[in-house]
């Protein structure tokens, strides 16, 4: 049973995640400066990557949900495995991933990272959906954070953390292609999607099948992750990344388009998965897609990204907490049987607030 939980970082998503916990959980979230804000949670400021205040911070702690910066994850990681902590993370990042996993057998608490809307409910989704067949010859998994308003060529805003978008764009994709692992580049293989009536592109980008390559290596011919985007964004970001070699500054390109992209209070996010195989020797195939615009709760408004991250991971500690997953060692996205995720305290807001067709 979880009953303390630590949140790192109190942004567009952490702030929520705190919320969302702390009508269950007795929940103290730590960040750099405090909020003017009047939070339902305890409040504490700190540096988190001082190895001293952590270690302080998480000893009488049942689990740390980390919502920081994907290049933060590691320490924090591995002090919660030191001290038996649970630990819960977003990150997209594969080589952290990979860092984290290699923790998982002195651990004798749960190590789950990845735990936001892609990689985590899209992977939970998508398993969902090739578990119902014998033989699987393809999945196909799709997720896009947009500005319901697109504006210029971009067409895109920062509904969250610009180094995580800058990350998947340049870092590799891993993929199941032609029954092979391998690694491709990112921002390519561009294919024109329809969703709901309105025309979207999507292309390859790093992180979003978590371990799913790991998982269903030797079983399906194809396996990507795509991320969906307004026609004429690749095509924007291949000129900044690798005609104009920003590639090489992350730093610059992050402050360029920070300044460039304001935030927009109106998003929209699109979740689409595509299942190809066989049930009972039939030929067929299984599709989720589902849209999620912004909610107020308790008066206060939260943008779709934000509560769709906020939900998944917050379901996912519930889980824990409630003894419905293992309670310690490493969890895999998909692993979590979706239907159970769906029925959680927190997995339901995605039934109740989807948009009506």
């Amino acid at each position: 049973m979880i009953k303390k939980i630590a949140v790192l970082g109190l942004g567009k998503v952490g702030s929520l995640v705190a919320t969302l916990l702390s009508s269950k959980y007795d929940v103290i979230g730590v960040d750099q400066a405090k909020s003017d804000e009047n939070f339902p949670f305890e409040q504490t400021t700190g540096d988190v990557s001082d190895e001293s205040f952590m270690r302080d911070f998480l000893k009488d702690k049942d689990a740390v949900v980390s919502c920081l910066p994907f290049f933060l994850n590691i320490k924090v990681a591995e002090i919660a495995v030191d001290l038996g902590v649970h630990y819960f993370d977003l990150t997209e990042d594969v080589p952290t991933l990979h860092a984290i996993q290699k923790m998982a057998d002195k651990s004798n608490s749960v190590l789950a990272p990845q735990c936001g809307l892609a990689p985590g409910f899209i992977g939970i989704m998508g398993a969902g959906l090739y578990k119902q067949f014998s033989e699987v010859r393809s999945v196909k998994l799709r997720v896009g954070a947009l500005p319901l308003h697109p504006m210029g060529q971009l067409g895109y805003s920062f509904t969250w953390s610009a180094e995580g978008v800058i990350n998947e764009y340049i870092n590799d994709a891993e993929v199941i292609h032609n029954g092979e692992r391998k690694m491709l580049a990112s921002l390519d293989d561009v294919e024109s999607i329809n969703i709901n009536g309105r025309q979207y592109e999507a292309f390859l980008t790093s992180g979003g099948l978590g371990t799913m390559c790991e998982t269903l290596e030797n079983k399906v011919d194809t396996l990507n992750y795509k991320t969906i985007r307004y026609p004429g964004h690749r095509d924007g970001m291949k000129l900044l990344l690798y005609d104009l070699l920003l590639k090489n500054d992350r730093k610059l390109a992050k402050d360029i388009l920070n300044n460039a992209l304001p935030i927009v209070d109106e998003d929209i996010v699109l979740v689409y998965a595509a299942v190809e195989g066989k049930i009972d020797g039939k030929l067929c195939r299984k599709e989720f897609s589902e849209s999620y615009r912004r909610i107020t709760l308790d008066n206060k408004d939260w943008r779709a990204i934000s509560w769709t991250t906020a939900c998944s991971i917050s379901a996912v500690v519930d889980l824990v907490s409630e003894g419905k997953l293992k309670n310690k060692g490493f969890i895999k996205q998909e692993e979590i049987p979706f239907d159970l995720f769906m029925e959680s305290h927190y997995g339901s807001m995605y039934e109740t607030y989807k948009d009506p067709k």
